[in-house]
């Protein structure tokens, strides 16, 4: 039987990694933090990094790249891996790398998601092509996984264009979609999918704190209209949530629905965490306008464990140590490239 002690496991400090390193600890594997420099702090005080590597910044992952391999480490994607590396540079990691690669892509791209989540017949806000067709209360997001920053709301073609106006010549500032706003309630499904035991897992759910978005209804309208005060969809934290028992089946159905469709789209399909995020609406109807192909930061309420993990493990058991867990049980069973992609 391999050791997975002989392994190590790495990822970079931001956005999941307290609860990943602290998941892979608990698993007994030994951890590596990659950390910008004058950020290593919490890694130190929380004491889940066994060693931190400094870098000047995150994009500068392949200068450390070899290091981390003569570790035998395997590094777990997040969202500042995703964002700060990009999809096509993640295809060109040479260490070993816990889940799909080529899934990444899919998600990065609002266009190719909404095709893959159309395939799995997920329901999902209307989009339209182009800011003449706003007829409707909608919200315009920016491609890639940057915590809903500069998202806005419009409801007509002139106040797209009117509010568009502090976004033109940025980078990327072309780079968006114009979706359907509904109306609801945010919820943000957690899931685990193993091949190991061709099983998927709800982890548990959340919904965004999401800048003034959520904090203004603590102003008066009057006071609102007087500030001027424009809505943003920026990530500041996360809330947890239990839903109604009876909208289970449905979240797992969808969830199985999009591992069979990732089939189509790279070699195995997804594997690992992922979460699909949306809205439902008062006739309990639930639209998906995301998804996220590897963990996301909503896991980081539940790093003890969420009410649904307790049901199954009956221990502390998070979405990092989870896909920890799927490490071990790979390695202790001579399939790690199952796990690998």
């Amino acid at each position: 039987m391999a050791n997975f002690k002989d392994y190590k496991i790495a990822t970079i400090g931001s956005h999941t990694a307290l609860q990943i390193l602290k998941g892979a600890k608990d698993e007994g594997f030994q951890t590596i933090c990659i950390c910008e420099k004058n950020r290593k702090r919490p890694y130190e005080s929380f004491k889940v990094a066994d060693k931190i590597i400094e870098v000047d910044s995150f994009k500068d992952f392949f200068k450390i790249e070899d290091q981390l391999i003569k570790e035998n480490a395997i590094v777990i994607p997040h969202g500042s891996f995703v964002a700060y590396l990009g999809a096509e540079k993640v295809k060109s990691v040479r260490a070993m790398h816990y889940g799909a690669k080529g899934i990444l892509e899919w998600e990065s791209n609002r266009n190719k998601e909404r095709e893959w989540l159309l395939d799995a017949q997920i329901p999902m806000p209307k989009l339209f092509k182009s800011p003449e067709e706003i007829d409707r209360p909608c919200i315009i997001k920016f491609h890639g996984a940057s915590g809903g920053k500069g998202y806005f709301l419009a409801n007509t073609p002139a106040e797209f264009h009117e509010r568009f106006k502090v976004y033109e010549g940025k980078a990327d500032h072309n780079d968006y979609v114009i979706q359907e706003y509904i109306v609801g309630v945010p919820v943000y499904t957690h899931y685990f999918y193993s091949r190991l035991t061709g099983e998927l897992e709800i982890m548990g759910f959340d919904k965004r704190y999401e800048s003034n978005a959520d904090s203004i209804g603590r102003i008066a309208a009057k006071d609102q209209v007087d500030a001027d005060i424009r809505t943003t969809y920026t990530i500041t934290g996360n809330v947890p949530l239990v839903i109604r028992e009876s909208i289970l089946p449905q979240m797992f159905e969808m969830g199985e629905r999009v591992i069979e469709s990732s089939r189509k789209l790279v070699d195995g399909g997804m594997f690992g965490p992922f979460c699909l995020e949306g809205i439902i609406d008062p006739e309990l109807n639930y639209y998906i306008f995301e998804i996220s192909a590897r963990i996301v930061a909503g896991t980081n309420p539940y790093i003890h464990g969420s009410p649904y993990t307790w049901l199954r493990y009956n221990e502390p058991m998070s979405t990092g140590r989870r896909l920890a867990r799927d490490i071990k049980m790979a390695i202790e069973a001579g399939k790690i490239e199952a796990v690998l992609g």
